[in-house]
């Protein structure tokens, strides 16, 4: 977000050792009454003149409570000036059918649906947000109208889309809706990597909210409440949309250069015994190299474009 060129302050919701594709880590959850100690001590000195919020991680009901108290503050501030204010609200709960938060976690992420302007959450998290059971892309499109409509979203993306394990693409759909609440779906379709990877959730969120903004600086939104697009506006030419190719093109390129460094670094590292060793080792292999590449993510390759999605 910084080499794009956002000031970023960061509030902590938990100081762990290592993140947790490791399977092991030492340190501590932030509890709650700690991030907002820390957001009160930033609105005491006069620093929350934020424009977007991007909140992730947090491990239990109480601390997305905390969240949701930070955002729903900065947006009352802004409320006398449209488009001031942009909350994307990543849902982080969990990933192929399992949760990695504790279960109150998500109805207190339902409960800030209805003060997002845009959320992320990938193909499972939509599932327990909607309330719906997603085996095909029409599943998807009617959980994605679901929420449009029942949460009033201006904005969603689904990432990590793929409805058969040996499918060589990965699919990525959003939608920006209409003044009525009706979608706008579009869909991203990129080669799937041979590699496990952590953190790429949290680099596509980082990346969309710097994409995201220059997109509509550049159709002239930003003045607009939810950055939301007038309804002629094709889905192929959202600002959504425009953002999602650009993440996707930085994203691709650095883990394709990952992934090679990764296999070279493993051919050259003596074996180890013992599975755990073994995971240890293939895991920190590999860590996204994203400060050596980030020439790719001030310069995205344009080489996935956005399409109508069609069910």
């Amino acid at each position: 977000m910084q080499v794009l060129g956002c000031e970023v302050a960061a509030l902590d919701t938990v100081h762990y050792s290592n993140h947790k594709g490791y399977k092991q880590f030492k340190g501590a959850e932030v509890p709650a009454k700690e991030v907002l100690e820390l957001y009160d001590g930033l609105k005491q000195s006069h620093l929350i003149d934020f424009d977007v919020v991007l909140s992730g991680y947090a491990p239990d009901a109480q601390v997305v409570e905390a969240i949701g108290v930070i955002g729903r503050d900065l947006k009352l501030r802004s409320s006398t000036k449209e488009g001031s204010f942009f909350w994307v609200l990543d849902p982080v709960m969990g990933d192929e059918g399992r949760l990695y938060v504790n279960e109150d976690a998500v109805p207190a992420y339902k409960s800030l649906l209805r003060d997002a302007d845009l959320i992320l959450p990938n193909q499972f998290e939509v599932e327990l947000l909607s309330d719906t059971k997603i085996e095909s892309f029409a599943d998807l499109a009617d959980a994605i109208a679901k929420l449009h409509i029942d949460y009033r979203l201006p904005h969603i993306i689904v990432t990590s889309i793929r409805f058969d394990a040996s499918s060589p693409m990965i699919s990525v759909v959003g939608s920006s809706a209409r003044a009525d609440g009706s979608a706008r779906l579009f869909q991203v379709d990129v080669p799937a990597l041979d590699c496990f990877f952590s953190g790429t959730g949290d680099m596509f969120a980082a990346l969309t909210v710097a994409w995201l903004r220059h997109a509509v600086v550049e159709q002239n939104l930003s003045g607009s409440k939810s950055w939301r697009p007038p309804d002629h506006v094709e889905a192929v030419d959202l600002p959504l949309a425009k953002a999602t190719e650009k993440v996707l093109g930085s994203m691709h390129s650095i883990l394709e250069k990952t992934k090679l460094a990764r296999d070279e670094e493993l051919g050259r590292l003596p074996a180890v015994q013992g599975e755990k060793n073994n995971h240890l080792r293939k895991t920190r292999a590999a860590e996204v190299r994203l400060v050596r590449n980030l020439g790719s993510l001030s310069q995205p390759e344009a080489k996935f474009v956005a399409t109508a999605f069609r069910v």
